[in-house]
């Protein structure tokens, strides 16, 4: 006979502690066996595969699974589309539950609201929870109900409302016993999926020493003054909300108003989900790109001859991480100085970032472009020699990810700044009717 379960579903949140989801199902009825299902649909449009979120993943999944035999249970751990992979789970357990934690992408929206269907039409319950940011949804809006569109007032709120019933940590220690007794079982291998074992290098979770340093370096690429948490709190591995209760007691906050910041595109991916392909400001769908596709394998490589820039991007390639000064740098480059369509810049990185979260990206580069939800004009136009001199002075970022520059060897401008500058401004204008 078989024994009467709930399911909790891991996806962004692959921690055992300090989780929404997992706490309320431990705390429910129902024994609690724990779930993650390697996403074909996701899985199978990656290109690359040496992926190395895809190896972070499996060894995060792992590394859980070893804790779980701890404490007498296991992972139960599928390769498939979850759609067909469901149907198999109901087969083989007497299901009562599921449990979740909410996904803002649109991808993880339809996902789950055809799960809850399923499982209505099965009469097994559905619950699902904040977990992944502090503030979502509805949580922070205008005295008139609608969603802010601009941070600064959005976080003066965000800053007034925050308290520690929303930093609280979901003790889970407390009902662990209610995990489903199994035995362990094998993950399902990289090789087995398609994938090879990356060799990049994973940053630590420890991310509390770095916050002194990030208050007065962030923007100074050459120093090692930020966290690297991005891919812990993209796959969940870190709690956003000790990562907050912790900025608070260091007294970190420009790093606190980081996260804010996530808050605050995840906010917005999900009142204005049409922004992953479209300008939040609809004028900027009019803009007559160039989307030259040699000056954009230029730009991808390194090779645009601003040191700065091909800096940065070789930085990206080699290491899956890029410094967020010089995101801003990279994507202002490719959007102003070479008039290409920002989504083109947001899919690379989506290809090559560690930490790549689809509401933070699309954020930035529509901020880059300047058809974001942004209060500055478009005309603001990252000069890159400017911008070396200021936060790379002794061209020491430079000198590491770029030595041929230093050597005489690198390769001429792929455009003049000036030229490029009048350019942008004259395509920008016509399209906004300026």
């Amino acid at each position: 006979m078989r024994s009467e379960v709930s399911i909790c579903w891991l996806r962004r949140d692959l921690r055992l502690e300090d989780n929404a989801a997992l706490y309320e199902a431990l705390k429910g009825p129902f024994p609690v066996l724990l779930l993650f299902i390697f996403d074909k649909n996701i899985l199978s449009k990656l290109a690359d595969k040496k992926d190395a979120r895809v190896t972070f993943i499996h060894r995060t999944i792992t590394k859980l699974n070893i804790d779980l035999q701890m404490l007498g249970s296991t992972i139960l751990t599928r390769f498939g589309k979850p759609e067909e992979i469901w149907s198999e789970i109901l087969d083989e357990h007497d299901v009562k539950a599921v449990y979740v934690n909410h996904d803002y992408e649109p991808y993880g929206r339809e996902r789950d609201d055809a799960l809850a269907e399923y499982l209505r039409s099965e009469q097994i319950d559905f619950h699902t929870f904040k977990d992944q940011v502090v503030f979502e949804k509805n949580e922070i809006i205008k005295a008139d109900g609608k969603p802010y569109t601009v941070f600064t007032p959005y976080f003066r709120q965000w800053q007034q409302k925050l308290n520690k019933f929303y930093l609280r940590a979901y003790p889970l220690n407390k009902y662990s016993h209610n995990f489903l007794p199994l035995t362990a079982q094998e993950l399902p291998s990289l090789s087995a999926m398609g994938f090879e074992t990356s060799t990049l290098h994973f940053p630590s979770k420890d991310f509390s020493s770095k916050l002194e340093a990030y208050e007065q370096k962030r923007d100074f690429p050459a120093e090692d003054a930020t966290s690297h948490l991005g891919i812990h709190l993209r796959f969940g591995t870190v709690s956003i909300r000790s990562a907050a209760r912790e900025a608070i007691a260091q007294g970190a906050e420009k790093w606190l108003s980081e996260l804010a910041w996530r808050d605050f595109y995840m906010m917005i991916l999900w009142h204005f989900p049409h922004t992953v392909n479209k300008s939040f400001k609809p004028a900027y769908d009019l803009i007559k790109w160039r989307n030259e596709e040699s000056e954009f394998e230029a730009w991808c490589q390194g090779r645009t001859g601003y040191p700065i820039v091909d800096a940065g991007m070789r930085q990206l390639n080699q290491t899956g991480y890029l410094h967020n000064r010089v995101r801003m740098i990279v994507a202002s480059f490719l959007t102003k100085h070479l008039l290409i369509d920002w989504k083109w810049g947001e899919a690379y990185f989506a290809e090559k970032l560690l930490d790549y979260e689809m509401a933070s990206n699309v954020g930035g580069w529509q901020w880059a472009c300047g058809s974001g939800n942004d209060a500055a004009p478009y005309f603001r136009i990252f000069n890159p020699e400017l911008q070396t001199k200021k936060f790379d002075p002794e061209l020491k970022y430079i000198d590491r990810w770029l030595p041929a520059y230093k050597q005489g060897k690198h390769v001429q401008p792929i455009v003049e700044h000036a030229f490029a500058r009048d350019r942008v401004l004259k395509v920008f204008k016509e399209a906004l009717n300026e």
